[in-house]
């Protein structure tokens, strides 16, 4: 039997990992919160872990870890899907590294998050009055979330099988069950206990039917029948681990069928208004959904367009500039030294002012795409060599065009489809953009994609 030194919990939000930390340590066994999520250390605001900073973790995130094994206890903490990507592989490579892998059932996980949104009410004791709440179902958004989990778990349970290990798997339903808590402790060398119980400092939040929960109760059922079950437990084939994304793909039944496969951060909105001039357009298909229109439409033809990555790498900042995530700013700002303005003042900010801060993004963006971050890769900023290695996993584009030849390129394309008309005019490119340091940071970050697919260094 292996004698463990640490340990990691595999989870998610509102799988009752909470719960399950507390259970761990009421009875010795110390867990430290999410120790390797990006914008904090262990628990929201707090700044050190071991008496390291975000920024000395940034720095060597294995020592962290490190710090625990060397414990005389057996000391863990719980990693989720976007916590820092460095860590994984160290972990599965530590036989003495316990695995515990907590589950739950994706719709309840799903509804339970937007209701802690939305209350802002995310542990709950005995002595506190849970607050009402209703959310409405929104099914790109639980597609997204049914993708990134069900993608976390197969990768885990590939790495578990190719180095000869085996985990212990839990579901949110076991975390009360003292039978089986008892097990995970008696598995993680805890033999002399009993009987373990569970932590009696927290109590469900939401314990009502489903739909005393969802406003459209109904969409949500007719969403989850229209999902294909039989691809939840597929164990994909190949790496990488970015799938294809099918929910952003739009179709349009003009002629024989178009099939649009977007890349994050490129002209899709003048792509798809092109698309609305031919005839009506449908978005958000399941991978089921789109094999039937497949079948539906023989002769059809599938496209994507690549932008330039100076320019795509433009549009990630001012993306990031004006997303509701300030934790990522904070982060860039505190770790990455990035030198942005505070909140208050994003909206000021001059192009002339961007500039700079933009050169300092593409450094980061380098640093992440090569896996030297503990942010995971965005989709608006990965490679687009990458992005089409996730698209083959459903089905590879027919045409792979460029921006500047949108025009003559999908012209061609709608043409084969049975459609006459030219494509649409490539969106301007910013002269700003047009700088030798942004050329040659850009390059630095995308180096790949310069190589892949032959972009020029000028936009």
């Amino acid at each position: 039997m292996t004698v463990f030194r640490s340990f990691v919990i595999f989870a998610g939000m509102r799988t009752g990992s909470n719960l399950l930390e507390a259970t761990l340590n009421a009875h010795d066994i110390a867990c430290f919160g999410e120790a390797y999520n990006p914008y904090f250390m262990g628990w929201p605001d707090q700044e050190t872990l071991y008496d390291m900073t975000l920024a000395q973790r940034e720095a060597d995130p294995v020592s962290l870890w490190q710090n625990m094994v060397n414990a005389r206890k057996v000391k863990g903490f719980r990693y989720f899907h976007d916590h820092d990507p460095r860590m994984f592989e160290p972990l599965m490579d530590d036989p003495t590294c316990a695995k515990i892998v907590l589950t739950r059932n994706p719709v309840d996980s799903w509804v339970s998050t937007r209701l802690a949104y939305a209350t802002n009410q995310w542990k709950l004791n005995e002595t506190e009055t849970p607050i009402p709440a209703q959310v409405e179902f929104d099914a790109g958004s639980f597609r997204e979330n049914l993708a990134e989990t069900q993608g976390f778990l197969d990768r885990i349970q590939h790495a578990l099988q190719i180095r000869g290990q085996s985990a212990f798997w839990l579901n949110y339903d076991d975390l009360r069950d003292a039978g089986v808590m008892t097990g995970l402790l008696h598995w993680l060398g805890r033999t002399d206990l009993e009987r373990v119980e569970s932590a009696q400092d927290q109590v469900p939040q939401n314990p009502r039917e489903m739909a005393d929960k969802v406003t459209n109760f109904a969409a949500m059922q007719d969403e989850i029948v229209a999902l294909d079950p039989f691809q939840l437990h597929r164990i994909p084939g190949f790496e990488p681990r970015r799938g294809p994304a099918v929910p952003s793909f739009l179709t349009t039944d003009a002629g024989r069928g178009l099939l649009f496969m977007p890349i994050r951060g490129g002209p899709t909105a003048t792509v798809r208004g092109w698309l609305e001039d031919l005839g009506r357009v449908e978005g958000e298909p399941t991978r089921n959904a789109l094999r039937h229109w497949k079948r539906a439409h023989p002769g059809h033809r599938s496209l994507t367009v690549l932008r330039h990555p100076l320019p795509r790498a433009w549009a990630a900042f001012q993306a990031m500039l004006s997303a509701r995530n300030p934790q990522l700013r904070d982060t860039l700002r505190r770790v990455h030294g990035i030198a942005l303005p505070p909140e208050d003042a994003l909206d000021a900010v001059t192009e002339a002012e961007k500039l700079p801060l933009f050169v300092a993004f593409l450094d980061f963006l380098r640093r992440n795409l090569n896996g030297q971050t503990g942010l995971a890769t965005h989709p608006g900023w990965a490679t687009q060599a990458q992005v089409l290695v996730g698209f083959a996993e459903f089905g590879a584009p027919d045409l792979v065009a460029r921006e500047d030849r949108m025009a003559a390129d999908l012209g061609y394309l709608a043409r084969s489809a049975g459609i006459e008309s030219d494509g649409p005019a490539p969106e301007p490119v910013p002269e700003c953009l047009d700088d030798p340091a942004l050329r040659r940071a850009a390059k630095a970050a995308y180096l790949r994609d310069y190589v892949a697919f032959g972009f020029p260094d000028r936009t």
